[in-house]
């Protein structure tokens, strides 16, 4: 009797086993390939996770800016200046360096009252996947996989 129910609980245990896998392959057939970038929410612009990640900074700076100039009257003229602002962190005010990208700030001078700032994200390497970006004070983003973007690229959706 022992044996009989030992048998029975082992035929269960790999049927359960077995359906689990059929399950997992079956999963793995009906979605996307490892490879295809995978959007982070609903109209999402991001091509690639690097651009997703290279977006999500830009974002972080241009809330952080928002916040400074409410608070100061004036943009930030440096990253030094926003670190502590917003979810803006001295680490991330140190590094310009964000994975497939460099990122650049500048004061931006052309401005008829000198208030303001540029924002750019550089990738290493520049493809369909990995765009330039460029920001000013409006918070609009502009993309190009040509060139380095700039207020005159297309703007990301």
């Amino acid at each position: 009797m022992q044996r009989y129910c030992a048998v029975i609980l082992a035929v269960g245990v790999l049927g359960v086993g077995l359906r689990l896998a059929q399950a997992q392959a079956s999963a793995q057939t009906t979605t996307q390939p490892s490879g295809t970038y995978q959007p982070k929410f609903p109209g999402d612009p991001a091509r690639s996770e690097s651009e997703a990640q290279a977006l999500g900074y830009m974002r972080v700076v241009l809330r952080a800016e928002n916040a400074y100039k409410k608070r100061h009257n004036k943009y930030a003229d440096s990253l030094a200046s926003l670190a502590g602002t917003g979810t803006f962190t001295k680490r991330m005010a140190h590094s310009t360096e964000r994975g497939d990208y460099t990122a650049s700030f500048r004061p931006n001078h052309d401005r008829p009252d000198h208030d303001g700032f540029v924002l750019t994200m550089t990738p290493k390497q520049m493809d369909a996947e990995h765009r330039s970006f460029y920001a000013e004070e409006d918070g609009a983003i502009h993309a190009d996989d040509q060139k380095a973007a700039d207020r005159d690229s297309p703007k990301v959706k």
